[in-house]
C-alpha cells in the first residue's frame, strides 16, 4: 500500500499525526507530495488532490462542517439550502481562518462558535449528528429546525432516548420535547405545532384502509400533505385511497407543498372549518 492509498482509505484528507501512527514516515509523505500524489491543505494535514472541495476548505479554515450544511450532506430534510456553508469551531478558537468573499465582503462561511455536545475527534472534518442538531436548533426558525430533528429521527440516525440523555439547553431542549420519530417528511413536522392551538388530538402516520395517512385529526378528519413526488402512479394511488377513506366515513383534506410553506392560512382555514362542522368526530 502507498501513502496515497492510505489517505484514500481514511477519507481523502488526514492529519500527519494519524499517518505517522499508521507507520508512515515524514519522508514517505514528502515523496508523495513531491510526486503530486498528495497536497498539503494546512500545516499538519495532507489530502488527495481530488478530495472533497468542501472538506478541503474546512481543513484550510480549521473548522468542521456542521449545522444545516452537514444536515444536507447527511440527507436530512432542509427547507432552504444556505447561501454559505455552515461550519463549527470551539469557543475562542484562534486557529480559524475563514476569509471573505471578494465580491460581497461577507465571510465565506457561517461559523458557529460553540462547545460541542459530543466531543469532536481531532481528525473530524464533519460534525456528529448530535452537534448538528444542537446548532440547527439555534440557527433555523423553530419549525424548520424541528423538521431537521424529526428527519434525523425518521432516518434513525439518532433516537429520542439517546437525545434525552444529552445536556441540550434552550431552543434545543424545546425542540427535543416536541420532536417525534413519526414524521414522514419535513413538511409534516410543521403541522402539529401550527395546529396545537385547536386542542384537538392530532396523530401522525396512522394506518387506515391499508395505507398510512399523514395525520388523523380527532377521529375522522384526515390531513394529507403532498410533496413533489405525488404525480403519476403515486397520485392515482392517493386518489383511490382518498375514495376508500370517504366510503369508510372519513373526511380527507389534501394540500400541497406550496400551501404548507407559502400559503398556510389556506390550510388552516380548511381545518378550522372542518372542525367547526364536526367532521373530525366519530358519529
Amino acid at each position: 500500500m502507498t501513502v496515497a492509498e492510505s489517505v484514500r482509505r481514511a477519507g481523502g484528507i488526514v492529519r500527519l499525526r494519524t499517518l505517522r501512527h499508521d507507520g508512515w514516515s515524514e519522508r514517505a509523505v514528502r515523496r508523495a507530495v513531491d510526486a503530486r500524489e498528495l497536497v498539503r491543505p494546512r500545516k499538519g494535514w495532507v489530502a488527495l488532490p481530488g478530495a472533497d472541495p468542501l472538506l478541503l476548505s474546512a481543513t484550510r479554515a480549521g473548522v468542521v462542517i456542521s449545522c444545516v450544511t452537514r444536515a444536507q450532506r447527511m440527507g436530512l430534510w432542509v427547507l432552504d439550502a444556505p447561501d454559505r456553508p455552515h461550519v463549527a469551531a470551539p469557543p475562542c478558537s484562534s486557529t480559524v481562518h475563514i476569509g471573505t468573499d471578494a465580491a460581497t465582503g461577507e465571510p465565506k462561511a457561517v461559523v458557529h462558535w460553540a462547545q460541542p455536545i459530543v466531543p469532536r475527534h481531532p481528525d473530524a472534518l464533519e460534525d456528529a449528528i448530535e452537534n448538528v442538531l444542537a446548532l440547527v436548533a439555534g440557527c433555523l426558525p423553530y419549525e424548520e429546525a424541528l423538521a431537521v430533528w424529526e428527519s434525523a429521527l425518521d432516518k434513525r440516525l439518532v433516537t429520542l432516548p439517546e437525545l434525552r440523555r444529552l445536556p441540550f439547553r434552550g431552543r434545543a431542549q424545546e425542540i427535543l420535547e416536541q420532536a417525534s420519530p413519526y414524521s414522514g417528511s419535513g413538511l409534516e413536522s410543521f403541522i402539529p405545532p401550527r395546529l396545537a392551538w385547536l386542542r384537538v388530538p392530532i396523530t401522525p402516520q396512522v394506518w387506515l384502509a391499508g395505507h398510512r395517512v399523514d395525520f388523523l385529526i380527532g377521529d375522522r378528519l384526515v390531513l394529507q400533505i403532498d410533496g413533489g413526488t405525488h404525480v403519476g402512479a403515486q397520485r392515482d394511488s392517493d386518489i383511490r385511497h382518498d375514495a376508500q377513506l370517504m366510503l369508510l366515513g372519513y373526511h380527507v383534506i389534501r394540500v400541497g407543498y406550496d400551501q404548507v410553506v407559502h400559503r398556510w392560512h389556506e390550510v388552516q382555514a380548511l381545518v378550522q372549518r372542518a372542525i367547526a362542522q364536526g367532521l373530525h368526530l366519530a358519529r
